[in-house]
């Protein structure tokens, strides 16, 4: 990818929070704040972000958004002025904005801030959170967002300890954005030195050979600096499979408890260990053998459990790790085969614990398939207008922006025209369109990664069981979906009830509950309709109006011992007690948007036939894989298998047809099963590609 200057990159990103601000009617200062959040999310740097601007009239305390962790709170200012040439970020400056939110934090958690604030406010809602929740974390994560650059001066900012709490402090400027988007993988990697925590480092044993193209080795890893280093870290030290299994099962392993508990000395032999990759290993030679003096992007693929059950377990109950050694198993793999590999170890090592609704990386069929029709389907040109446009699916991040990196202006010109920004939707954007429709708005209202986890898991099985419904009918449904999510969000701004907050709940819960009112009609949204005009009707927006004030008013009247919003809208009972509502809701919604509803048959014969016609092209791409293996592949194939015994009759009788080939073809849903047949002597070393 051509790399920018931070100059250029300024422009563009500030070109980008400008069209942002005014496609969502929303704030520059929101707009950048979001955007900055977003990119750690999906980078792996944080789990989540809420929205929380709460500043004092005397400048003294601000806060602009937070996260509650299982272990820790983050909180994130934001150093914003929609500024057009780059400036230096001084030390001087640094230590004020973190002052005014570590005041933030020590009034809400110490002195009861939340009694002087408005009960409606965003400030007042987190303090008073602060406030209940302080005594069950022990540290506070601080992020600053800015967009000028860090003076060269200032090299790093200590950690300190402030009464039960540990505060760190995390700088995210312009010169460090331009280096996470413009790196390969879009993830800043960690980089560990294990010299500084046991000199001279962790002790290792090679285990590959010298012609080998990756390098392994085992180790005997202290637990005490595993934990210590999941308690520094936490989701970026673990690969994003592994993370997403974690989320979905966030409990600590019992049995590991135990042990830990009762029999710390018998830890190494019961528990399997941790299996680890990195990019890059700096190895010193011992006197008693070789050690690890550093590390570059550690990342466990298999074992996030073990390692999160250490620390909890030494955090939440006192328990001693000194004699405790967890073995590792560490694959180096350098940086042009890592995008290939890594996922393949972290999902051949996470078999054993049935990972398969996670193991959702953006190389899956379904991503592909997704990003094929993205690229393929052109959106019927709109009224007034010739030009047909596209809508750009990000199944990998960075996408949008690495496709027209090596264009010229004329040619990126071309391509914005094809591909609006506006009609560019990521993976987890699809998770969340497609999720407050089925009926998961709790899902939704738990962030995006665990959102995405959800979904991925209940697509994944629905994948493994008939492919064929995700088709190009789907596609248009989504896009559609999209449509109506992003519209929502720009109605909801507009109204007059609104104050400026907890938006994304509001959304997620309108566009259930008109799910729902389709489903008690026993008929659905007309989808189809709203693809082919890249629009919705002024019934729909008048029923998205109604519906947003019902869930608003529900949302900010939380019951029982629950007072904060966010965490409200997390809830279940949230979600029960709003569909108690439907019936009166039904009342409220204008006759004509009843009347606008699509009969269900229509759309599930629509569905059939999208599902056959996918079925067809499947066949068809099977059948160029292939005629592209020659006859003698086939034969090898067909004779080591036979030896093995690893075909049935009817997959032999296949495979001997395929031999013939090019004289002899196979039909379509002969190809289907020789790409079944592929895997299988893939995986029994018989075939290599």
């Amino acid at each position: 990818m051509t790399s920018l200057s931070i100059e250029e990159f300024l422009h563009n990103f500030r070109q980008e929070i400008l069209a942002n601000a005014e496609a969502n009617m929303d704030f520059l200062e929101v707009e950048f704040t979001q955007n900055i959040a977003d990119e750690l999310i999906d980078s792996g740097v944080i789990d989540g972000f809420e929205l929380g601007h709460h500043r004092s009239a005397t400048g003294g305390m601000r806060v602009d958004g937070y996260w509650f962790n299982d272990n820790s709170l983050d909180l994130f200012i934001s150093d914003f002025a929609n500024r057009e040439t780059v400036q230096s970020l001084a030390r001087a400056e640094i230590s004020l904005i973190f002052k005014r939110l570590e005041n933030f934090f020590t009034s809400s958690a110490e002195k009861n801030l939340y009694l002087s604030l408005e009960e409606t406010s965003h400030g007042y809602d987190l303090a008073r959170n602060i406030a209940d929740r302080c005594g069950s974390f022990s540290k506070v994560n601080f992020f600053l967002f800015s967009e000028r650059v860090l003076s060269t001066q200032v090299k790093e900012l200590e950690d300190k300890h402030y009464n039960s709490w540990n505060f760190s402090y995390n700088i995210w400027d312009l010169s460090r954005l331009h280096r996470l988007q413009t790196s390969r993988g879009a993830r800043e990697e960690l980089e560990i030195n294990f010299a500084e925590m046991i000199d001279p480092g962790l002790p290792c044993l090679p285990a590959h050979l010298d012609s080998a193209t990756y390098k392994s080795y085992l180790v005997v890893m202290p637990a005490k600096i595993l934990a210590d280093l999941y308690g520094k870290y936490g989701p970026r030290l673990l690969e994003q499979n592994v993370r997403s299994f974690l989320q979905v099962r966030g409990n600590v392993n019992k049995g590991i408890r135990l042990t830990i508990m009762k029999d710390p000395e018998m830890f190494f032999a019961y528990n399997n260990g941790i299996t680890a990759t990195a990019r890059h290993i700096e190895i010193v030679k011992t006197s008693s053998g070789f050690a690890i003096a550093s590390l570059k992007d550690l990342q466990i693929v298999n074992g996030g459990q073990t390692t999160a059950s250490l620390f909890h377990t030494n955090r939440k109950d006192k328990a001693s790790l000194e004699n405790i050694f967890v073995q590792m198993k560490l694959s180096v793999i350098d940086e042009e085969k890592s995008e290939e590999i890594i996922p393949q170890i972290s999902e051949y090592a996470n078999t054993q614990n049935k990972v398969n609704a996670a193991d959702f990386f953006s190389n899956h069929p379904f991503h592909i398939r997704m990003e094929e029709f993205s690229r393929r389907l052109w959106v019927p040109a709109q009224q007034g207008s010739q030009r047909e446009t596209k809508w750009f699916y990000e199944r990998a991040r960075g996408q949008y922006t690495d496709a027209q990196a090596k264009l010229t202006a004329t040619q990126k010109k071309r391509f914005e025209a094809e591909y609006p920004k506006t009609q560019m939707f990521t993976k987890t954007d699809l998770a969340k369109f497609e999720n407050v429709w089925e009926g998961y708005p709790i899902s939704v209202n738990q962030g995006a990664q665990k959102n995405f986890s959800q979904y991925v898991g209940r697509v994944g099985q629905e994948w493994e069981k008939k492919p064929d419904q995700f088709n190009e009918f789907f596609f248009k449904r989504a896009i559609a979906r999209a449509i109506i999510f992003r519209r929502t969000e720009k109605i909801v701004s507009a109204q007059s009830w609104y104050n400026g907050g907890y938006r994304a709940n509001v959304v997620a819960y309108t566009i259930a509950m008109l799910s729902k009112i389709c489903s008690r009609q026993n008929k659905s949204f007309d989808f189809l309709k709203v693809w082919h005009n890249q629009e919705i009707t002024q019934t729909t927006i008048q029923a998205i109006e109604v519906t947003a004030k019902l869930v608003y008013n529900h949302i900010m009247h939380p019951t029982g011992n629950i007072s904060n919003i966010s965490e409200w809208c997390k809830k279940e009972a949230c979600w029960i007690t709003l569909q108690e509502k439907l019936y009166t809701l039904e009342q409220l919604l204008p006759v004509s948007f009843f009347e606008e509803l699509a009969f269900t048959d229509q759309l599930e014969n629509e569905a059939r036939s999208s599902a056959k016609t996918q079925k067809m092209l499947n066949g068809i791409e099977a059948q160029k894989i292939v005629v592209g293996i020659s006859g003698e592949t086939w034969a090898y194939i067909l004779a080591e298998g036979q030896e093995k015994g690893l075909f049935s009759i009817k997959e032999q009788g296949i495979l001997q047809i395929a031999a013939r080939l090019p004289e002899k073809i196979p039909s379509e849903k002969q190809s289907l099963i020789l790409i079944d047949i592929l895997e299988k002597a893939k995986l029994e070393a018989i075939y290599q590609k």
